[in-house]
C-alpha cells in the first residue's frame, strides 16, 4: 500500500505538471473576450464587478498580479493563476479516479498486486489526461475567468471526501469535513457551482457510516442533500445578509449609528454565537452538532470574502457595479436582483397576458444619510388557470417564431401562400396544399374587468417538446458530445443549426445521417480549427466505465452520476434557458463533463480485465496494454484540440479596447452598449493605463440609479458625466417616461429636461392606474449647437467650422411612445453638454429612434457626435463623414489589430464577429474612399493595402459588410487587380458554398435553403459591383457560373471592350 501511495502521488504529480505545462503555452498572453477583462481589471485595483460578485477570486488573482514583471503582464498573470488551477483541477481528479479505481480493485478485502497497481494508476492519467484536453474545460483553463478556479474548488472537495472516506473511522476524522465546509464557504467567493457537489458529498457520508443500503436511507440521504442544498444556497447566502441588513436599518434608522455600524455589530453577534455554540457543543460531547455548528462557522468564515466588496464599495472605486456600500445594495448583488428571476417548477407561458403587476419594498440610503424605501416593480400576476407545471417556455421578451422553432411537432394541412399572402395554384388552378406547423391552441380567459380575451398557448406537449430539443438536447447534450464525440465548427448558430455549432464524430456515414454531405466541403468549412474529430472514442471508453462501475461498485456509481446529473441537468432545468443565447454557454456545464471523465478513466480498467481474460494472465504488462490502448483518448482530443485552443499569440480583446479609447480626442465621454465594447475598455484603462482621461459609459447600465451615481463622480482622470436630473428624478423611479407630443414645433431639449425635472402638477401625465407620471411634451426636440465650444473642445475642426449647424434635430421616432431611464439620461446630458466634451459611440443604431445618424463621425473605431450634417451613404458605406487628417495617423500607426496578421493566431467565430462589429477592416475602406474623394489616390491605397496586410482574408474571413466595401475602394483608388483578386476569392467561395448546399436534399434542403439563397444574394452584389466599375473578364467569368445555373442569356450582362 505504501508503494501504491507514493506511486500515486509522483504519478499525479506528472499529471498536474503535463496539464499545467499545456495550458501555460496555450494561455491567452492578456485579457480575452467577454467577462475576463472586466475580472481582471477588478482585480487589479480590487473593484468591485458584476453581480453576483467574485472577491476571493479578485483577491487571488490580485495575488498573481504582484508577481507581474511589468503592467503588460499583469492580465497573463490572472491567466496563470487559471492555468495552474485547472492544473490542480487535474490532480484531484487523477487522484479520485485512482480512489475509485482501487475500490473496485480491493474489494472484498482484496490485495493489491502490481498489475492492478499500474492499471489503477493508467485509468487515472488517462482519465485525467482526457478531460485535460476536452474542448470546454481547455477553453476555461487559458483565460482569467472564474470557472478554471471553480473547478478546481470542484475536484478539490469531491477529493477531500473520499480522503474522508478513507479515514472515517480514525481519530478526528472529521476534520475532513470542516475543511471542506470551509472549501465550500470559500467557493462561494469564486462561483457557486461548487455547491451541487453537496449531493454526492452526502452519499458518500451515507454509504460509508452505513453500510446496508436501503431504500429508506437513500430517500432520507436524497432529503439531507437537498435540505443542505436549501440551507447554503437559499438560507445562508442571502438571509445572513438580510438580517444584517435589518439590523444595520435599526441602528442607521433608529439609534442614529453610521451605516454599515449595525452590519458589523450583527456579524461579530453572529460568529459569538457560532463559538459559543461549537464550545458548548464540544463540552457537552455532542460530536454530530459539534460538527454541524464547526461547519456553519467555517462556511460562514469562508463567506466573509463578500465584506471586501462593501469595503471596496464604500471607497467608491471607478468599477463599482452597484455600489454595494451597504447591506441592502449588497444583498441585491448576492440575489442577482438585476437578472430578472425566471419561473421553475410552476408559472405562466411567454404568451400568456398579464393581469396586473406585483410590487416590492426596497430600501437605500437617501441623501439624508438614512434608510428610505419604495415600492418597485418586481413581476406580473397571470390568470390561474393559464399558469402550468414546469414552464419552459416563459419568456415573453422572446418572439414566438423563435420557441415555434424548437417546440412545434405537428403540422396540418393548408394552402400554400406566396409572400403577399396569395394562395398559390397549380397549372389547373386548384389551390396548392401543403403540410406547415400547427403550434399552440386558442384559449379564452376572462380578465379582471370581465371581459373576454384570447390568446395562443403552447400546449404541455410543445413545452416538453421545447425542454428536451432545446433546453436539454441543444444546449446541454450537443456541449457533452462536443467535448466526448467530435465539434462540427466554432460557428454560433444563426442562420442554420444544420451547418453551424454541432457535434461531430468523423464517421461519415454517421454525420451524414443528421448533417447531410460531408464529402467535398467548402475549404473554409473543411479547414475550420474548430472542426475536431474524436470518432466516438472519448464517449465509448466512458461508456465502458459507466457501464463497468454500475457492475462492480454500485455506490461509488450512484456518487459519480449524482455529480453527473446535478452538473449537468440539473443546471439544465434550473437555468430554463430561453432561445436565442449571445454566447454558447457550455462553460456552465464542465462538473458534469469532470465526472464523465471519471468513467473514461474507469474504462481503463474494463480494458485492462478484458485484456486479463484474453490473455489469461494479470500483470503490469497488460495494464501497460491497456493504458496504452486507451490513452489514444487523451491523445486525439489533444491533436484535434490544440490549434483551436491555442490562444498564446492573440491580442484581440486588449485592442479593441485600445482602439475604441484611442479613437477618441481627450476628455471625451465614449458610450457603449454591451460586454465585449465595455469590458475591453474597462481593462484597457485600468490596467494598462490606456487614456484614463475618457468617460466609459455603459447605456445597458445607465438604467440603474447606481450608475447614474457613479457617472456623475469624477473616474480615474475623466470628469463626471453632465447629468441634471435630481437623484428622486431616477431613484426608483421614471424607468419608463411616456412621450406625448403637444407641440408642432421643435423645443429646446434643454426645456424638456427642466419640464421633467419640475414637480408641478403641469409636468405630469395622468396614466391608466390613475397615477401621475413625468413625461416627454414633444417628439422634434432641438439641440442649439454652441460653435466656438465645439471647435475649442476639438469635436469639430477649424477647417471644417464653417460645416456647423446651428442646430441640431433630435426626431424621435413615432413608433417610439416612451424613452427608457437610459434614454432620459443621455438626453440629459445631450441637453447640458454644450459641445464642451466630445462624444463618442461604439454603437449606434441605437441612435436611429433619435435621428442622429445624420450627425456622427466615424473616427476609425468610434463614432463621433458632431454638429455637422452628413447624409446617409450607401449600403456599403460607412455612416457618418470621415476626418482623414484625424483618422489616418490613427488607422496607420496608432491602432493594434490583435496580432492577426501571425498566422499563429487562430481566428475563431466569436472573434471574427467582434471584429466586424467594431469594423475593423471595413474602416479602412471608409478611410481610404474619403481619401479618394479628396483626390489622394496613392495614400487610399496605402491604407487598403496596410488593412489586408493586417487583417488578411486567410484569418479574417470574408462577409459581406467587410469585404465589399474594400473591393469597392480598391477599385475607386485605381488598385483593379487588387480589387479584382478579392471579388474573385470572395465570389468562388461563395460558388463552393452554393454548389456543396444545392447537394442537401430531403429534410436537409429546406434547413440549406435560406444559406443558398443569402449566398445567391451576395454573388449577385459582387456580380452588379463588377459591372458597376467596369471590370469585364470579372463579369465574363461570374457569367459562366449563371449560365450553370440556368440563368437565361439575356438576363446576363454584356461588358463589351472599351
Amino acid at each position: 500500500m505504501n508503494n501504491f501511495k507514493k506511486l500515486n502521488n509522483l504519478v499525479g504529480w506528472i499529471v498536474f505538471a503535463i496539464a499545467t505545462s499545456v495550458y501555460l503555452l496555450t494561455m491567452e498572453p492578456t485579457a480575452s473576450l467577454w467577462d475576463c477583462a472586466e475580472f481582471i481589471a477588478t482585480s487589479y485595483k480590487l473593484e468591485v464587478g458584476h453581480p453576483p460578485g467574485a472577491p476571493l477570486f479578485m483577491m487571488l488573482a490580485r495575488l498573481f498580479m504582484l508577481f507581474a514583471p511589468s503592467t503588460a503582464s499583469l492580465a497573463a498573470m490572472v491567466n496563470v493563476m487559471s492555468s495552474i488551477a485547472s492544473g490542480f483541477c487535474i490532480l484531484f481528479l487523477f487522484w479520485t479516479i485512482t480512489h475509485l479505481a482501487r475500490r473496485i480493485y480491493t474489494a472484498g478485502g482484496r490485495a493489491l498486486t502490481n498489475g492492478s497497481v499500474w492499471a489503477i494508476l493508467g485509468a487515472g492519467a488517462v482519465g485525467a489526461l482526457a478531460y485535460t484536453f476536452t474542448d470546454t474545460f481547455w477553453f476555461s483553463a487559458v483565460e482569467g475567468e472564474v470557472y478554471a478556479l471553480s473547478s478546481m474548488f470542484t475536484a478539490l472537495v469531491v477529493w477531500a471526501m473520499l480522503k474522508w472516506e478513507d479515514v472515517a473511522d480514525e481519530p478526528h476524522a472529521n476534520r475532513w469535513l470542516i475543511l471542506i465546509a470551509y472549501l465550500m464557504g470559500l467557493s462561494i467567493g469564486v462561483h457557486i457551482l461548487n455547491l451541487l457537489t453537496i449531493p454526492a458529498l452526502v452519499f458518500i457520508y451515507y454509504f460509508r457510516k452505513w453500510p446496508t443500503v436501503t431504500l429508506t436511507g437513500v430517500v432520507a440521504a436524497t432529503c439531507v442533500a437537498g435540505a443542505i442544498l436549501l440551507a447554503v444556497n437559499s438560507i445562508i447566502i442571502p438571509y445572513t445578509v438580510a438580517v444584517g441588513a435589518a439590523v444595520d436599518r435599526l441602528f442607521v434608522n433608529t439609534l442614529g449609528l453610521p451605516i454599515n455600524s449595525g452590519m458589523v455589530f450583527f456579524v461579530f453577534a453572529m460568529f459569538a454565537a457560532l463559538g459559543a455554540t461549537v464550545w458548548f457543543t464540544h463540552k457537552k460531547g455532542k460530536v454530530l452538532l459539534n460538527t454541524i455548528a464547526l461547519a456553519v462557522t467555517v462556511i460562514m468564515l469562508g463567506y466573509s470574502s463578500y465584506a471586501s466588496m462593501t469595503i471596496r464599495a464604500v471607497a467608491n472605486p471607478p468599477m463599482n457595479s452597484n455600489n454595494p456600500n451597504n447591506p441592502y445594495a449588497l444583498l441585491s448583488v448576492l440575489n442577482r436582483d438585476q437578472y430578472g428571476a425566471r419561473p421553475l417548477l410552476y408559472g405562466a407561458y411567454y404568451s400568456t397576458p398579464i393581469l396586473d403587476v406585483t410590487t416590492k419594498k426596497v430600501y437605500y440610503v437617501g441623501s439624508d444619510g438614512k434608510y428610505t424605501s419604495k415600492e418597485v416593480l418586481d413581476g406580473y400576476t397571470f390568470p390561474d388557470e393559464h399558469k402550468h407545471l414546469f414552464p419552459r417556455m416563459w419568456n415573453a421578451h422572446k418572439d414566438a417564431r423563435e420557441y415555434e422553432a424548437w417546440a412545434s411537432y405537428r403540422t396540418r394541412s393548408d394552402f400554400a401562400r406566396d409572400e403577399q399572402g396569395e394562395i398559390l395554384r397549380d397549372e389547373s388552378g386548384r389551390p396548392i396544399k401543403v403540410e406547415v406547423p400547427d403550434f399552440g391552441k386558442r384559449v379564452t380567459f376572462m380578465d379582471e374587468n370581465g371581459q373576454q380575451r384570447s390568446f395562443v398557448e403552447p400546449t404541455f406537449g410543445e413545452n416538453l417538446h421545447f425542454f428536451f430539443s432545446y433546453q436539454l438536447n441543444y444546449m446541454y447534450w450537443r456541449y457533452f458530445l462536443w467535448n466526448f464525440v467530435g465539434r462540427q465548427n466554432d460557428r454560433q448558430a444563426s442562420t442554420s443549426t444544420l451547418t453551424d455549432g454541432n457535434w461531430l464524430s468523423g464517421i461519415r456515414f454517421i454525420d451524414e445521417l443528421y448533417l447531410g454531405p460531408q464529402d467535398d466541403m467548402p475549404d473554409d468549412l473543411a479547414a475550420n480549427k474548430g472542426r475536431n474529430r474524436y470518432f466516438f472514442l472519448p464517449f465509448l471508453l466512458g461508456l465502458i466505465g459507466l457501464i463497468y462501475q454500475l457492475n462492480r461498485d454500485q455506490k461509488n456509481f450512484s456518487i459519480v452520476m449524482w455529480l453527473f446529473i446535478m452538473m449537468g441537468i440539473a443546471l439544465v432545468v434550473y437555468f430554463n434557458t430561453s432561445p436565442s443565447e449571445p454566447r454558447e454557454r457550455d462553460y456552465v456545464y464542465a462538473g458534469s463533463f469532470y465526472a464523465f471523465s471519471i468513467w473514461i478513466g474507469l474504462g481503463v480498467l474494463a480494458v485492462r480485465d478484458a485484456l486479463a481474460r484474453l490473455a489469461k494472465r494479470e500483470g503490469v504488462s497488460i495494464a501497460a496494454v491497456a493504458t496504452v490502448i486507451c490513452a489514444v483518448v487523451p491523445s486525439i482530443l489533444a491533436a484535434e484540440n490544440w490549434d483551436d485552443h491555442d490562444r498564446s499569440h492573440r491580442y484581440v480583446a486588449r485592442d479593441i479596447g485600445s482602439n475604441y479609447l484611442e479613437s477618441t480626442l481627450p476628455n471625451s465621454i465614449i458610450l457603449n452598449f454591451g460586454d465585449n465594447d465595455t469590458f475591453p475598455l474597462w481593462y484597457n484603462q485600468e490596467v494598462e493605463g490606456v487614456r484614463p482621461d475618457v468617460k466609459v459609459m455603459n447605456m445597458s447600465y445607465l438604467g440603474a440609479e447606481w450608475y447614474i451615481d457613479q457617472m456623475r463622480i469624477r473616474s480615474n482622470d475623466a470628469a463626471p458625466v453632465p447629468f441634471t436630473l435630481p437623484r428622486e428624478k431616477y431613484t426608483y423611479c421614471n424607468e419608463l417616461v411616456h412621450i406625448v407630443d403637444r407641440f408642432e414645433r421643435p423645443v429646446e431639449l434643454a426645456d424638456v429636461i427642466d419640464f421633467v425635472a419640475s414637480e408641478d402638477r403641469h409636468s405630469k401625465v395622468q396614466l391608466g392606474d390613475g397615477s401621475w407620471s413625468d413625461y416627454i411634451p414633444a417628439r422634434r426636440l432641438a439641440l442649439p449647437v454652441n460653435k466656438e465650444n465645439a471647435i475649442a473642445s476639438g469635436i469639430v475642426s477649424e477647417k471644417d467650422a464653417h460645416l456647423m449647424v446651428d442646430t441640431v434635430y433630435i426626431n424621435i421616432s413615432q413608433g417610439k411612445n416612451y424613452v427608457e431611464k437610459s434614454e432620459l439620461m443621455f438626453l440629459d446630458m445631450l441637453a447640458h453638454f454644450d459641445w464642451k466634451r466630445p462624444i463618442y459611440f461604439t454603437q449606434i443604431y441605437s441612435l436611429q429612434k433619435f435621428g442622429l445618424l445624420p450627425y456622427l463621425q466615424f473616427d476609425g473605431y468610434a463614432y463621433r457626435l458632431v454638429p455637422i450634417y452628413t447624409p446617409l451613404g450607401g449600403r456599403y458605406d460607412v455612416i457618418g463623414r470621415v476626418d482623414t487628417e484625424y483618422t489616418y495617423p490613427l488607422m496607420m500607426e496608432k491602432f493594434r489589430y490583435g496580432n492577426i496578421d501571425d498566422e499563429r493566431v487562430y481566428v475563431d467565430g466569436f472573434v471574427t464577429y467582434n471584429l466586424n462589429v467594431a469594423h475593423a477592416r471595413d474602416s479602412f475602406a471608409a478611410l481610404a474612399k474619403q481619401l479618394v474623394r479628396e483626390g489622394d489616390k496613392e495614400r487610399a491605397l496605402k491604407v487598403l493595402d496596410t488593412g489586408v496586410e493586417r487583417l488578411p482574408f486567410t484569418q479574417l474571413e470574408h462577409s459581406e459588410m467587410s469585404t465589399i466595401p474594400i473591393i469597392e475602394a480598391y477599385y475607386e483608388a485605381g488598385g483593379e487587380e487588387k480589387g479584382d483578386a478579392i471579388l474573385r476569392d470572395y465570389a468562388a467561395q461563395l460558388v463552393e458554398h452554393i454548389d456543396y448546399y444545392a447537394r442537401f436534399d430531403g429534410r436537409f434542403a429546406s434547413q440549406v435553403d435560406p444559406l443558398i439563397d443569402e449566398g445567391l444574394e451576395i454573388y449577385e452584389i459582387l456580380y452588379m459591383t463588377a459591372a458597376r466599375y467596369g471590370r469585364r473578364e470579372l463579369v465574363a467569368e461570374m457569367n459562366d457560373f449563371y449560365r450553370s445555373i440556368g440563368v437565361e442569356e439575356a438576363d446576363l450582362i454584356q461588358l463589351t471592350a472599351e
